[in-house]
């Protein structure tokens, strides 16, 4: 086995498609597609199969889908030795958190996909309350755009950063007009926004009902110690053994993502090496590029096959 210390990353919300459990549907992992189907009441192989990228746009199918896919991503790469070297840190891009949470232990895949059910539908009820959107803000300083939603916080808006993808991509979240007024000053410090196609406001305090409903399913649900730590969104920072997992799920909904600063706990204070993406699509090894060039990157989409490496492979 390689000896380089390798973290493990699973993407979130947005990297769904249709018929994305394919490549999976003839491996061992398939039955996990069933066992979430079993928990949730959702049928996972017609989502993973047939259903339409229209219909998997709805936030509590698309998260359950993408969810459903990282663990059987997961699965396969342990089963064919993809992963390849010590395990020395997880973390999930939002919805990603859970998954990442099953591969360290704290959760089982049941308990994680009942949450997972919970909170998709939550944030659909409170996106469907109280209208919002986003937007990604590309080329402007992360320092420069805090300091526009700041400023318009200040004069009555509704927006706030969201996710802090990598160097020069911030995803900012809020009213309609608001996001549309981030679009009309982009330009004036130095960026471009482009709207993202999602339900709501997500990770902003418009989701303040769905962390509530959230927060009661958790305070029911039990957390192993951590095997491998977890670096979160809501802070950055590894967390091994115990921690207070409800309060940082409940935290996460209304919080921004912390990608960048995340990446790099993960190649710096945890030692990784190689990261290794699991789940649908490629977007988080795009960003860990970004991030930093010189890891080595794999991204695992599909079973039985070379992983794709990044050009900055070391």
């Amino acid at each position: 086995m390689n000896q380089v210390p390798v973290g493990l990353v699973f993407p979130g919300q947005g990297t769904q498609k249709r018929a994305m459990g394919a490549p999976w549907r003839d491996t061992p992992s398939w039955a996990i597609a069933e066992e979430v189907s079993a928990v949730t009441g959702e049928d996972l192989p017609e989502l993973l199969l047939d259903t339409s990228d229209e219909h998997l746009r709805r936030t509590d199918l698309a998260q359950l889908s993408v969810f459903t896919v990282a663990l059987m991503a997961h699965a396969e790469a342990v089963r064919d030795g993809v992963i390849d070297g010590p395990v020395a840190g997880c973390a999930g891009h939002s919805l990603g958190e859970y998954a990442a949470l099953v591969a360290s232990g704290v959760l089982t895949v049941g308990r994680a996909a009942a949450l997972v059910a919970v909170r998709g539908r939550a944030m659909r009820e409170a996106a469907g309350a109280r209208e919002g959107t986003m937007g990604v803000v590309v080329a402007a300083p992360l320092g420069e755009v805090e300091a526009l939603a700041g400023e318009m916080r200040a004069s009555g808006a509704d927006v706030w950063v969201a996710n802090v993808n990598a160097p020069g991509q911030t995803v900012v979240s809020g009213s309609p007009d608001a996001i549309g007024e981030v679009a009309d000053r982009a330009p004036s410090i130095g960026g471009k926004m482009l709207r993202l196609a999602v339900g709501g406001a997500f990770h902003s305090p418009y989701m303040a009902p769905a962390a509530e409903a959230l927060g009661r399913s958790l305070r029911d649900t039990v957390f192993a110690p951590a095997a491998v730590p977890v670096v979160t969104n809501v802070d950055a920072e590894a967390h091994a053994g115990e921690a207070d997992w409800p309060a940082l799920c409940i935290q996460q909904l209304t919080s921004p993502v912390l990608w960048e600063r995340s990446v790099r706990t993960l190649t710096g204070p945890l030692g990784c090496g190689r990261l290794v993406e699991l789940g649908p699509g490629r977007t988080l090894a795009g960003l860990i590029r970004r991030i930093d060039p010189g890891v080595e990157t794999v991204s695992v989409n599909k079973p039985l096959a070379a992983p794709a490496r990044s050009a900055g492979e070391r």
